[in-house]
């Protein structure tokens, strides 16, 4: 296993004066009139900057957080929908040496204190609607700055009433902004992730990391500098601040930032703006199933596998790609040129070792067997640097020999083609969501009244499956309906809303397989035999 000097020598052959700030002020430089951040509204196209403007006015915020004291390993919380101040932000803090921690905007009270409180952070930014729950639950912090709207939308006069600094003081003067000299394997940004643990983990990146996806993703793709990038998907996850925004730094290309995603405004801002690549995901297909595909210049999807029946459908390449915010880009890709079978993932990404694993004998799986998909590189390169304050889980996560468990099961098949098989039944994904089955049983288990329960996924129409929780009563003091109220309550109160079991169902003893294990693929099977009844304790 690589130590960490050798680490920061990779990085220093590989990286040499290049990080964040740097690939911004390339394109200011070498592409300063073309547009790279295109601000789509809900209202229409509200602002747009080009290469030497975005980087501008990123200097110009860094000086205002400088002007605040914030420095180099500061930790900034953004919790923030998508908008042009959350991105200001980020890079703002990459160019400061400071790390930008983006959370999710559907976190619960107790998940943002967990997040700033896990990462130390020390101010936040953040919108209108959300500032009062960021004040609240992260009473450490010493300041907060809010943007003026939501995304676009004026807030209400409660919202507006927050008492805190507004994002516009932030901007200072570029010109008295500390000199840092690049430091490539510096972290540059945080974001958490569910596994299967009880607690999501903190992911870091560091500014090599970007540097890496902003080479390859590119290539992956087939992304040019006059394409332009469609990002719908939150700034907070991975496929758009990595699969998106750095792929499209990496050619001095184009962005086109919504809110989140509109069915009813899908087709108009493609044709709009001429966008040619996009991330998809099955929510949206689902969205905008019922309408017509009007003429377009998109070239590529992203996906999971390869499917013909979408290509056909949507008139653009649909490339295969799998990763994880642990590793950072696509760590399997289809290429434009070759062909590949149905349902494949593609093949490993140039810089990428993979081996599929046996989970319980350690040794690796013959071809055609379905493992563990382990990935090797180097840790801040192609793979994340570390979870944050978590020997734990890094421990857990990496083998001695740099192999980091993705704890996804695959098989290899014909011509090097890999299969996606499926995951740890722990973790779940709703609606793009990545939940954490471990940590929804642990709060509900804190409702009082349970002997044993499990939570696991049920099949729904459009966000493939949502979490579901059977439970088996330590008595029955206490009914039913009362019981499955005092959960969902408590899942409410402190879990983000797409975590919250959609439905609680009651049975005598949890089904056991091998080992005393919960069989909880029977249980999905029994949740999905009642997803047409009406559930008791719906969280609707």
């Amino acid at each position: 296993m690589s130590t960490n000097f050798e680490r920061d020598q990779l990085a220093r052959f590989q990286m040499a004066g290049q990080d964040i700030p740097w690939l911004v002020e390339h394109w200011a430089r070498v592409r300063p009139d073309h547009p790279f951040l295109i601000w789509e509204a809900r209202g229409g196209e509200a602002g747009r900057w080009t290469h030497r403007e975005f980087a501008d006015e990123v200097a110009r915020v860094a000086a205002g957080l400088a002007a605040r004291g914030v420095c180099r390993g500061d930790k900034i919380l953004i919790h923030s929908d998508n908008c042009p101040e959350m991105v200001f932000a980020w890079y703002a803090c990459a160019r400061l040496g400071a790390v930008a921690v983006t959370t999710n905007t559907r976190s619960a009270g107790a998940e943002i204190e967990y997040f700033a409180r896990h990462t130390g952070c020390s101010a936040a930014i953040t919108q209108p609607r959300y500032a009062k729950l960021v004040a609240a639950n992260a009473p450490g912090l010493r300041w907060i700055a809010v943007t003026a709207d939501n995304g676009g939308e004026a807030p209400t006069p409660e919202e507006a009433a927050h008492g805190r600094g507004s994002f516009d003081d932030l901007r200072g003067d570029p010109t008295t902004l500390p000199v840092r000299d690049a430091d490539p394997m510096a972290p540059a940004g945080i974001m958490f992730t569910s596994g299967t643990t009880s607690r999501p983990k903190a992911v870091v990146h560091t500014h090599a990391n970007a540097i890496w996806a902003s080479r390859m993703g590119p290539l992956n793709i087939g992304m040019g500098p006059d394409d332009v990038y469609l990002v719908h998907l939150p700034f907070f996850h991975v496929n758009a601040q990595s699969w998106s925004f750095w792929t499209t730094l990496g050619v001095g290309a184009t962005i086109v930032l919504q809110p989140r995603f509109s069915a009813s405004r899908f087709w108009e801002v493609v044709t709009k703006h001429g966008v040619t690549h996009i991330s998809l995901i099955p929510f949206i297909f689902k969205a905008i199933a019922q309408q017509p595909v009007p003429e377009h210049k998109l070239k590529v999807g992203a996906f999971g596998l390869i499917m013909p029946v979408l290509e056909s459908w949507l008139h653009l390449r649909v490339l295969a790609f799998w990763g994880m915010t642990e590793t950072v880009i696509h760590a399997t890709r289809s290429d434009l040129w070759q062909t590949y079978p149905d349902g494949s993932m593609g093949k490993p990404t140039p810089g990428y070792e993979f081996a599929i694993v046996d989970p319980d004998s350690g040794q690796f799986c013959a071809d055609g067997e379905t493992g563990e998909l382990w990935v090797r590189g180097t840790r801040g390169i192609q793979l994340f640097l570390e979870y944050h304050d978590n020997p734990e889980a890094n421990a857990k996560s990496f083998t001695d020999e740099g192999w980091f468990r993705t704890g996804d099961l695959v098989r290899l098949g014909a011509e090097g083609n890999f299969f996606y098989c499926d995951r740890d039944k722990d973790a779940l994904k709703v609606g793009g969501e990545n939940v954490s089955a471990r940590e929804v049983e642990d709060v509900c288990r804190e409702a009082g009244g349970i002997a044993d329960l499990a939570v696991v996924a049920q099949s729904h129409e459009m966000l493939d499956m949502v979490p579901v929780v059977f439970v088996v009563k330590a008595s029955g003091d206490v009914s039913d309906d009362a019981l499955a109220a005092r959960i969902v309550e408590l899942c409410r109160a402190r879990l983000a809303d797409f975590k919250v079991p959609r439905a609680v169902y009651f049975i005598d003893e949890l089904p056991t397989a091998t080992l005393g294990k919960i069989a909880k693929n029977q249980l999905r099977e029994i949740a999905d035999a009642r997803a047409g009844l009406e559930p008791r304790g719906s969280a609707r």
